[in-house]
């Protein structure tokens, strides 16, 4: 989904009981990305992972030379990617993902944690092979890298646990109290939300704007909003993590307004695309991809099939 014209933000919310971020696909931060439990350890999924001879001999000489992958992600987006409590060591479900599509085209995989802003340009130069990070694939972005898109993510709906107000979706966010962070897609979907109830003949939302998602989960939390409007990734995250799961809950449904994420690939550097889609492919048809997601708890934003540029 192209967010472009408006602003993103990713804060982190630290606490006794929360490590979390909260973001809209264009990896702004500063938070070091500490993890918080549960993390799931998906070691054996991916050594289960065969190495596929076509897809390697697939690859560029320069891949197959060098025996490893560098990708370049901004380490600081959990669940996305993001660092162990160690502080050095890339976990999420994109560096779960990177390590099984690599194993299937039969080489390693390094990460590069690197300035969201830098991604595309360190791509082009050749500094790595690829980008994974929670970044939208738009058309913008299209015309200067290509995409192999991996997942869909969009606005989620998070509520306290036990979901006392009984949202099931956006058409029953009439007539409550929302949480949102100023100048988000999440306020402008408020907004547009509430010209769909006043236009039904229902209260509009009341959409409580506020200057970051820590603010936000303080007012679910005490019952001063009914719901917080954030994206699928951190939405589930939070609800996972926050008090051990006993604070908050995601409501069920495909994300709104979702849009996929793209392994950013140099548009000069098609084998490798195709051998990334290819892999990818054989992945999600082996369930080795929805085994990860489900870990994660993010199968929401499970993809199909894997395309290239399809945002």
């Amino acid at each position: 989904m192209s967010r472009s014209r408006i602003p993103h933000v990713k804060w982190l919310v630290a606490g006794l009981t929360l490590v979390a971020v909260a973001g809209c696909g264009d990896g702004s931060g500063s938070d070091g990305g500490r993890a918080a439990s549960p993390i799931p350890d998906n070691t054996q999924v991916i050594a289960g992972v065969r190495k596929d001879p076509a897809m390697h001999a697939a690859l560029p000489d320069r891949v197959k030379q060098a025996g490893t992958l560098q990708v370049a992600s901004s380490l600081q987006s959990a669940p996305n990617n993001f660092y162990s409590a160690d502080g050095k060591t890339p976990i999420g479900y994109e560096v779960d993902l990177a390590k099984a599509i690599a194993a299937k085209l039969g080489v390693g995989v390094a990460h590069q944690d690197m300035a969201f802003g830098s991604l595309i340009t360190g791509l082009q130069s050749g500094r790595v092979d690829l980008t994974m990070a929670a970044m939208n694939d738009t058309k913008p972005r299209q015309r200067q890298i290509d995409f192999i898109d991996y997942f869909t993510s969009g606005i989620t709906i998070m509520v306290r646990k036990g979901n006392p107000d009984g949202i099931t979706g956006s058409d029953t966010l009439c007539g409550k109290a929302v949480a949102v962070v100023q100048g988000t897609t999440h306020q402008a979907f408020a907004a547009e939300q509430t010209a769909r109830c006043t236009g039904a003949g229902k209260p509009a939302v009341n959409a409580v704007a506020t200057d970051s998602d820590t603010q936000n989960q303080n007012q679910l939390r005490t019952g001063r909003v009914a719901a917080i409007l954030n994206d699928l990734p951190t939405a589930v995250y939070v609800s996972r993590t926050a008090g051990d799961g006993a604070f908050f809950e995601v409501v069920p449904g495909a994300p709104i307004n979702g849009g996929p994420y793209g392994i950013g690939v140099d548009k000069n550097n098609r084998p490798l695309a195709d051998a990334i889609r290819a892999a990818l492919r054989a992945l999600i048809a082996d369930g080795t991809y929805g085994a990860i997601l489900r870990s994660w708890g993010v199968e929401q934003g499970a993809v199909k099939e894997a395309v290239i540029n399809g945002g």
